[in-house]
C-alpha cells in the first residue's frame, strides 16, 4: 500500500518542469485577475480528487484567486473560467485524462 501511495503522491505533485511550462504559458500572471504576484501551482482538479500534476491540469493563480477557488462559494465561477482557459490552450483537452487512475486501462 505504501508504494501505491507514493505513486499517487508523485503523480499528483507538480514537477518543476511543469511549473516552468505553465508559468510561460500563462505569461507570468494570474489567469483570473492578471496579477503578476502569482504562482503556477493551482490544480484544476484538486490533488485530493486525484488531480494530476500535468500542465493540462495546472494554472497560475495569485494567492487570493487560489484561496477563492479552493475555499469559497465562488468555486464554481472560478472552475468555469479555468476550464474555459485550459480548453483554449489545449484543443483536445479532456477532463477525464487529468485524474490519477490506479490502473491504467
Amino acid at each position: 500500500m505504501g508504494d501505491l501511495k507514493s505513486k499517487y503522491a508523485k503523480a499528483c505533485d507538480i514537477p518543476k518542469k511543469v511549473k516552468d511550462t505553465v508559468w510561460e504559458r500563462d505569461n507570468h500572471h494570474c489567469i483570473i485577475c492578471g496579477s503578476p504576484a502569482a504562482m503556477p501551482n493551482a490544480h484544476y482538479i484538486p490533488r485530493s480528487h486525484g488531480g494530476l500534476g500535468i500542465e493540462q491540469n495546472i494554472v497560475t493563480l495569485c494567492a487570493e484567486c487560489h484561496r477563492a477557488y479552493d475555499q469559497t462559494t465562488s468555486r464554481k465561477w472560478y472552475r468555469e473560467r479555468i476550464r474555459f482557459y485550459l480548453k483554449s490552450k489545449y484543443p483536445d483537452w479532456d477532463e477525464s485524462k487529468l485524474i490519477y487512475h490506479k490502473y491504467n486501462f
